[in-house]
């Protein structure tokens, strides 16, 4: 047989061209699939495998989250201090000495609204219990005069057996109580190791950082560490403007309470401040509170104005403060923050939902970012523009009529 001839014979098929005539049939089976189902098939296991890593951290996040709630508490703390502590050490003030004021007056603020907050409510708490007394019997009589058509006996069988139920479910009352003392003691841990944190973050997070990103390889450390720059610059932006929206929400809504005549107007307005770090419904959910003892009080005419006064808050706040302090410098739609808060609250809590927002902000940020972009101007709000063109004393800068863009 010649060579021809053996070359003219077909040849066993290898594996690669198996490999090879499988994708090509595929490729002809995929060509028959309209491309809407093919579009539609690619989002869905994408989405799938996006929402398999969101479970996946979010596991681990309630795994380790004793020790991750502090860090995040200490970079917000430090997002707000950093600021004044660089100040005064450019003015000549040692940084530790900087830091350690900073930190302290920080903690007699806290500490000092929480402490008045409690004290003022053990000290109205029982002409606020004599008035809620006077309420419950108040609509008790309602309710026995009202088109329902319920009678004394009624009332008192309801009120009955919700003391039996109390009585009968003591031991998992207790119990609670003991669940409440151990919170408490992690509570303080939690707070000693954010305190510690927030000191050396303040005093040496830059090489902190700067040696943490040595971990990563040499070609992506500059995309890591411009990313983690521009983010952490919105989670300065954030926080800034958001102990100024508290400020303003509880000064507006005590002002109103003290009109209507509302009793203990200064502990709930340290309430509505502490509330008012969730964006957007922290203020709302802490007003409750101011409505129910306005009803309790005051009646349901004042009750009501209470809830219009919180209604205007918000919208005050969402339409009007927010864009003029914080401009574009976070820019998350009122949606996307309300969805935010809403799974920060249901995976952790208060504390998910005070840190939800500046996570995403950051991430926001971060990942939007690339290597070449201009840092962020100093003055990215309106009112960081009006207060240099009213205090700076040389010339205009030319980003002062313009808004920040959304990433730096």
């Amino acid at each position: 047989m010649t060579d021809d001839a053996a070359d003219d014979q077909p040849k066993p098929p290898t594996a690669l061209s198996k490999a090879a005539r499988v994708l090509t049939i595929r490729e002809e089976d995929d060509a028959k699939v309209a491309p809407a189902v093919r579009a539609t098939a690619a989002w869905t296991w994408r989405l799938l495998l996006i929402g398999f890593g969101i479970v996946v951290l979010g596991w681990l996040f309630k795994k380790f989250e004793d020790v991750l709630f502090p860090v995040m508490l200490a970079v917000l703390f430090t997002a707000f201090l950093l600021k004044p502590v660089d100040w005064a050490h450019r003015k000549g003030v040692p940084r530790v000495v900087a830091v350690l004021v900073a930190v302290l007056i920080t903690l007699i603020v806290v500490l000092g609204m929480l402490a008045f907050a409690v004290q003022q409510g053990v000290a109205g708490g029982p002409q606020l219990l004599s008035e809620f007394t006077k309420t419950v019997n108040a609509t008790k009589q309602w309710l026995v005069d009202s088109p329902l058509n319920l009678d004394d006996q009624h009332i008192r069988a309801l009120a009955q057996e919700l003391t039996a139920w109390a009585k009968a479910h003591e031991a998992t009352l207790a119990n609670h109580a003991l669940g409440t003392a151990a919170f408490g003691s992690r509570v303080l841990t939690g707070a000693a190791l954010t305190v510690f944190l927030v000191i050396f973050f303040l005093y040496d997070g830059r090489a902190m950082w700067s040696y943490v990103t040595r971990l990563v390889p040499a070609g992506s450390r500059e995309q890591v560490r411009g990313s983690g720059a521009a983010g952490f610059g919105s989670v300065e932006a954030y926080t800034r403007a958001t102990v100024i929206v508290a400020a303003v929400d509880a000064g507006v809504i005590g002002i109103g309470l003290a009109i209507l005549g509302v009793p203990m107007v200064l502990p709930l307005v340290t309430i509505i401040f502490l509330g008012s770090f969730i964006p957007i419904v922290g203020s709302f959910v802490a007003g409750t509170l101011a409505v129910l003892v306005a009803l309790t009080t005051q009646g349901w005419v004042n009750a009501l104005i209470v809830v219009g006064l919180l209604i205007f808050v918000m919208a005050f706040e969402g339409h009007v403060l927010q864009p003029f302090i914080l401009g574009h410098s976070v820019k998350l739609h009122p949606v996307a923050v309300i969805l935010v808060i809403a799974i920060g609250l249901m995976l952790a809590g208060i504390v998910g939902g005070l840190i939800a927002v500046p996570i995403v902000a950051f991430l926001v940020t971060a990942f939007s970012w690339r290597p070449g972009q201009p840092p962020p101007p100093k003055n990215d709000s309106k009112l960081s523009s009006w207060m240099r063109r009213k205090f700076h004393r040389g010339p205009p800068s030319p980003n002062d009529d313009a808004a920040a863009p959304t990433s730096p």
